[in-house]
Parts: C-alpha cells; sequence; structure tokens
C-alpha cells in the first residue's frame, strides 16, 4: 500500500500535468463560443486521417531522467516484472532514434508495470506536439503495452487541437533497450482519424 505522503506526491504530479498539457494544448477553442461554432460545423466536416512517425526516448537513468518512479508496492522487491511499479515521464520525442535528432514533441504521463507474470505497462499518456504543423496539438494514448513484445499496439483514445476527436492506434517497436538501465527508446507509428 502506498504511503500517504507518496499518495499525496502522484495526485500533485498529476494534477501538475493536467494543468501543463492544458495550457500547451492551444486549440482554437480559447473561449466557449468558438468551441461551440466549431462542434456546429462538424456534422458538415469530412475525417481526416493523419500518419506520423516519430522516436519516444525513455531515459530512467544518468543525471537528467525523464522518467521517475514515483510508486511501487511491497511486491515490486520480489517480482521479475516489477509489477506495483509506476513511473511518471516527461519523455522527448524526435524525428529520429538518437538523442540528438529533431524534437516533435514530449510524451508526458505516466505507465505502470501490471503483469504478474509477463512484463506488461499499462500506459496512459499524452503525445504533446511542438512541430510548426501541429504545435499545441495532442494525441491521448491509454492502454496495454506488453513492452518485450516485439510489436505493440495502443489505442489513441483522443486529441485537442489539429487532432481534435482523435481515434486511431499507435504502434510501437523497441529500437533500443538497456536491461541494466531500463533507458529506451521505441519506435511509434501513428494513424489518427480526426476532424
Amino acid at each position: 500500500m502506498a504511503k500517504p505522503g507518496l499518495t499525496a506526491m502522484v495526485v500533485a504530479a498529476l494534477a501538475l500535468l493536467v494543468a501543463t498539457v492544458a495550457t500547451l494544448a492551444r486549440a482554437e477553442a480559447d473561449d466557449l463560443v468558438k468551441l461551440d461554432n466549431w462542434f456546429t460545423r462538424l456534422s458538415h466536416a469530412k475525417r481526416k486521417t493523419t500518419r506520423l512517425h516519430f522516436y519516444f526516448h525513455d531515459t530512467l537513468s544518468g543525471r537528467n531522467p525523464t522518467a521517475v518512479r514515483v510508486a511501487k508496492s511491497t511486491m515490486t522487491e520480489k517480482s521479475p516484472t516489477l509489477f506495483g511499479v509506476v513511473n511518471m515521464i516527461d519523455d522527448p520525442l524526435t524525428k529520429g532514434p538518437k538523442p540528438e535528432s529533431p524534437l516533435v514533441g514530449r510524451a508526458q504521463g505516466f505507465y505502470g508495470s501490471v503483469g504478474l507474470e509477463s512484463t506488461a505497462l499499462h500506459m496512459n499518456m499524452n503525445l504533446v506536439f511542438t512541430t510548426p504543423e501541429y504545435n499545441g496539438s495532442t494525441l491521448s494514448i491509454l492502454g496495454h503495452n506488453p513492452a518485450l513484445e516485439t510489436y505493440r499496439e495502443m489505442p489513441v483514445v483522443g486529441g485537442t487541437g489539429v487532432f481534435r476527436l482523435a481515434s486511431g492506434v499507435v504502434t510501437a517497436k523497441t529500437y533500443f533497450l538497456n536491461l541494466t538501465t531500463g533507458d529506451a527508446v521505441v519506435e511509434y507509428k501513428v494513424i489518427v482519424l480526426h476532424y
């Protein structure tokens, strides 16, 4: 069971994450009238398909980690799958697999180890884009990630800005994994439908 102080830290971190994403998501709807007008025109809008390709850099080690452990269960020490560990992330998304590749956005949220017998993560993150074409737009990912499988698929459950009312699929393929530190680079391909 989590300690009361740790629970408060997790809640505070989640509140900060929500506030940050809300600030970054600079959609057309900066007021209720614009949002209402957008929805009124929606019946005449045609759905678009967008395909994205980038690399997710999850760094748990070193002086500047982008993923930090915020909780663990009493079972974690005995578990080969790290069952019960929760990490908060603010991971860079880049065009290429190298860390110095151009930045296209950030993955902000958390993931937790949910598998007792196999390595599986529950992912809850927002992909917050910074490129000129999608600046401030987000895609929300919520789903199961069997992290050691070659091919993984997770659902896109929503979006903001350019990706308002998005639905789709994210595929993940590990490009690099350090089993000692847990650092990973993961290739992401996204197919989303949006208005």
